[in-house]
């Protein structure tokens, strides 16, 4: 394809003939050509590069077997993958994921998420993502343990604290993470902050488990205040039942609104007089401690539970999608407009299809996409590398201040580049703002 052809159709016809089967992956890169490439083409600095060409292929992708033994001696075998994806402005940063689901399309369009996220931060971070097709769900902590030593004796070989920096994600919290920060300390005979996300007592940051959560509240807060209003006495709709969802549940009841849903896998609970912070605790217990469902929490509370169904078909002027992928369709859209609804901002990844995102433009919903609104949670990972780096430790109230400004940075940067009229598209501002600062690297390397 000659650069100087550059469309959005033939640009999405090569990608798909390159990686055939990658729909989730496809479904990334088009949110952001969509935007990006009239920039592109106003912009002949990039075209002629191939700029986008280059940032859609990762710069390796490297997948492996992991083989471990379970409690009854058995030998299982299961595929691990490190995709790292762009280095231009700091070393490969980004989340390991353990779900059945993972897969190559999957971490790919993570990891290119990831590459705008990390640039909106203004820290200096690449973008990568990894993982494996393992479930923790139902396993011991010892085979937990084994499962994660045996995953970082392979991954040992492709991270380090200036190369490529892993955190968690899905599936891989505090305790698989140190797990294999025990492994790596082992098989490198050394201590260095190769990754984020740890506990407090080896090199872990504050705030690391709240930032996704929090910095979603604060996003929202930024697009409300922008437009004259505010959390305050909202009614607010989360999905999810994690750290992600909880705590920005927390902030957005500390910021004066009413969260009055939360979900897991079984479907959600409806507490129509709120989770306070006392049910909200009882909640993180249940999930971080006890590993229950959220259908617990209806029992415990006398609320109501809708089994296998998603929150978004409830009345709420927020709407806060904290779960996963394409959790938020375009029926859910379509109604969550009809209610009401003011305002969505993603916690998860790419939660929302294309189509429900069209949807929220077409009706003016303020919007915020995963890359700018959850970036929270990687800016304080980058903030626990340079404490690492620095062998020191920030406050609680340093830390939530650094990133009270990051959100409200990453905010003003989707706003100039997305104003349309009064309207201001978030999606295009996020992109824009994104692309910028990796692509400007990309063209001072030169090719090669």
């Amino acid at each position: 394809m000659m650069y100087e052809d550059l469309s959005l159709e033939r640009f999405m016809a090569g990608l798909k003939k390159r990686t055939p089967g990658e729909v989730e992956f496809h479904q990334a890169v088009y949110e952001v050509a969509e935007s990006v490439i009239p920039f592109i083409l106003a912009n002949p600095r990039y075209r002629q590069a191939g700029i986008l060409q280059r940032m859609t292929e990762p710069d390796r992708s490297i997948i492996f077997r992991v083989e471990w033994e379970d409690d009854e001696g058995n030998i299982r075998v299961n595929r691990g993958y490190r995709v790292q994806f762009n280095n231009s402005i700091g070393p490969y940063k980004g989340g390991l994921r353990f779900h059945p689901s993972v897969n190559l399309s999957i971490l790919k369009f993570l990891g290119f998420e990831q590459t705008f996220k990390n640039s909106l931060t203004t820290l200096p971070m690449g973008a990568g993502k990894g993982g494996a097709d393992f479930n923790p769900r139902g396993k011991s902590d010892r085979e937990v343990m084994r499962f994660c030593q045996a995953f970082m004796t392979e991954l040992f070989h492709h991270i380090g604290p200036n190369t490529d920096v892993p955190a968690g994600d899905i599936g891989v919290g505090v305790r698989e993470i140190s797990y294999m920060f025990g492994q790596y300390k082992r098989l490198a005979q050394e201590f260095t902050g190769v990754l984020t996300g740890k506990a407090l007592e080896f090199g872990g940051s504050l705030i690391r488990t709240e930032a996704t959560g929090y910095g979603n509240a604060y996003f929202m807060q930024e697009m409300l205040k922008h437009h004259g209003d505010s959390i305050e006495g909202k009614t607010c709709s989360i999905s999810g039942s994690g750290n992600v969802a909880t705590y920005c549940a927390e902030k957005v009841t500390q910021l004066g609104g009413k969260v009055v849903t939360l979900s897991d896998s079984d479907g959600f609970v409806h507490d129509k007089e709120g989770i306070d912070p006392e049910k909200l605790a009882w909640i993180i217990d249940l999930k971080t401690n006890r590993r229950g469902r959220i259908s617990e929490y209806a029992e415990e509370f006398g609320c109501d539970f809708h089994a296998e169904k998603r929150p978004w078909g409830l009345p709420c002027d927020l709407a806060f999608p904290c779960a996963t992928q394409n959790e938020l369709d375009e029926r859910d859209a379509k109604t969550l407009v009809s209610n009401g609804c003011k305002a969505v901002s993603e916690g998860a990844n790419m939660p929302s299809t294309v189509e429900a995102i069209q949807v929220l433009l077409d009706n003016q919903i303020l919007y915020g996409p995963g890359k700018a609104a959850n970036a929270g949670g990687v800016a304080v990972s980058g903030l626990e590398m340079t404490q690492n780096s620095i062998r020191m430790a920030w406050t609680e109230e340093e830390l939530e201040k650094k990133l009270v400004e990051i959100m409200t940075h990453i905010h003003a940067q989707c706003a100039r580049y997305g104003q349309e009229g009064e309207f201001i598209n978030y999606v295009k501002g996020a992109n824009i703002a994104g692309f910028i600062k990796v692509a400007d690297a990309m063209l001072a390397y030169g090719v090669g």
